[in-house]
């Protein structure tokens, strides 16, 4: 079968996701103390369209019960055939993606068999969207964050660089002071256990994806007798810190910028004449000239590089973007801006000149700081962002790479030590899944995961873009689909095209 489908993945580009495994364990009292929110009933309602929701409540702090307790927003969409094998739980990625739409997304793309014999199951984690969410950034506060200059040349334009993302941390305190502290992965992988209960599960069937393979590696370790039928695709290596990941990524998105640029010079529509060479001189020349000169938009300001930046990053993601590029930069050098930023708006989901659709870049920086270690200062990522940048085919990019973890340069807390890669003693099959030129998780990071999970099968997919399932592979879809309704892996190291 063949399917169309895009993931709206929070994760923004010019920032590293960041991931420990955090498997601190619960004192026994404490465990027992759990049993009231494992056995709640949950309340659903008809809420949009087929889709049903429900509210989880769960502690606060794992750590401190008597702290109160948070509620997780819940929904799914019901099983539409006589068997019931059970629930499937999905993440689209982030960290702070929403996952309550996801899941009608999630019913749509799965094989309709699928969909018939399982409940899907989205939610929103902690701190996103409608579960507890947390404010680190006001709405102008955001614009200005996200407008600043991406990759600062002199010591005065750094310095203001840091300022701001020194004030992210301060504004979580400010805005958000009872949840901000307690929105770790570890904490996540807690509600996901919770959740497998009140849903009255033995194991946790889990579809996740980006960051949704951060969420089910934590599981596997912490809860490894609770593991289900686990699918994870474009999977986070555990082992890695934060600049490593950035660096990861920057290598990624900077393949994917070749690709793209070798498809382009061979359209008719391309902006740029010659080779693919042609092209990438062609985007460097542009973001050079947003340094000094902003391109008109019809937009609440015009075009300037930190958005032209974004919205590069954010066609990567899929090729089925590659076309609404080729527009964009068409337009730009015939001298507006128009549609570079409104492929910058979709990546921050601004939908105002202050206002945006979500809490996502808030939570983003927010989590992933929170689950950490601290990034360098500004020597280390001036360091950094110069090395990165040496030999890359669109330097500027690479740059912003090392300076967008700027803000977990000043956090609060870093409840993460050390990163280390994953271990579980599950004994039920993991299907890994790598996407051979994926910008966002580097495809090695996919067999370093697998290599990590002893009891995972890995499937590669020979293509472009961030993750496979649901895209254009029947390969992909018919096996995870088949491991979905069995639970029969696909053969480790099968290749799909």
């Amino acid at each position: 079968m063949t399917r169309r489908w895009h993931l709206r993945f929070a994760l923004l580009a010019t920032t590293a996701t960041c991931f420990t495994a955090i498997a601190g364990g619960l004192n026994p009292a404490a465990a027992a103390d759990l049993t009231r929110y494992a056995e709640q009933h949950l309340i659903w309602r008809n809420c949009s369209g087929e889709m049903q929701c429900a509210k989880l409540t769960v502690p606060r702090d794992y750590a401190d019960l008597a702290a109160g307790d948070i509620q997780i927003a819940l929904s799914r969409v019901p099983h539409s055939g006589t068997t019931f094998q059970g629930s499937i739980v999905v993440n689209p990625g982030g960290p702070g993606g929403s996952g309550i739409d996801f899941a009608s997304t999630a019913a749509a793309i799965v094989a309709p068999e699928v969909s018939q014999q399982f409940d899907i199951v989205g939610f929103d984690p902690r701190g996103v969207a409608a579960s507890a969410p947390v404010i680190c950034m006001n709405g102008s506060q955001t614009t200005r964050w996200l407008l600043s200059d991406p990759t600062p040349d002199t010591r005065n334009e750094q310095n203001i660089l840091m300022g701001l993302a020194r004030e992210i941390s301060a504004g979580c305190l400010q805005y958000s002071p009872r949840i901000a502290p307690f929105i770790s992965t570890a904490n996540t992988v807690n509600d996901l256990d919770i959740l497998r209960s009140a849903l009255g599960e033995q194991k946790l069937n889990l579809l996740g994806f980006s960051y949704g393979t951060s969420l089910g590696a934590l599981y596997a370790q912490k809860f490894p007798s609770q593991v289900g039928r686990m699918v994870l695709d474009g999977a986070v290596d555990p082992s890695l810190n934060g600049m490593e990941i950035s660096k990861g990524q920057s290598g990624g998105f900077q393949g994917a910028l070749v690709r793209f640029a070798k498809d382009c010079a061979n359209r008719s529509n391309c902006p740029y004449t010659g080779d693919w060479n042609d092209v990438l001189t062609g985007i460097n020349q542009l973001l050079a000239s947003l340094e000094d000169n902003q391109l008109p938009t019809s937009g609440f300001e015009p075009l300037n590089q930190a958005q032209a930046v974004t919205a590069l990053f954010w066609s990567m993601y899929s090729p089925d973007f590659w076309g609404t590029l080729r527009s964009a930069l068409r337009q730009a050098e015939r001298g507006q801006g128009e549609y570079l930023q409104w492929l910058s708006n979709q990546a921050t989901d601004r939908v105002g000149k202050n206002r945006y659709g979500s809490n996502q870049n808030s939570a983003f920086y927010a989590i992933s700081c929170l689950d950490a270690p601290a990034t360098p200062g500004r020597t280390g990522l001036a360091a950094a962002a110069k090395a990165w940048s040496k030999n890359a085919p669109v330097p500027e990019m690479a740059r912003a790479m090392s300076w967008g973890n700027a803000p977990c340069s000043f956090w609060f807390d870093h409840l993460g030590g050390k990163p280390a890669a994953a271990t579980s003693t599950t004994t039920a099959p993991i299907v890994v899944v790598g996407t051979r030129f994926d910008p966002a998780t580097p495809y090695s990071w996919a067999i370093a995961l697998h290599e990590q999970l002893p009891t995972s099968s890995l499937i590669t997919y020979e293509g472009d873009g961030h993750t496979a399932y649901g895209v254009d592979s029947a390969c992909v879809n018919d096996a995870i689909d088949n491991f979905l309704l069995t639970g029969s892996a696909p053969a480790s190291g099968t290749t799909c095209n």
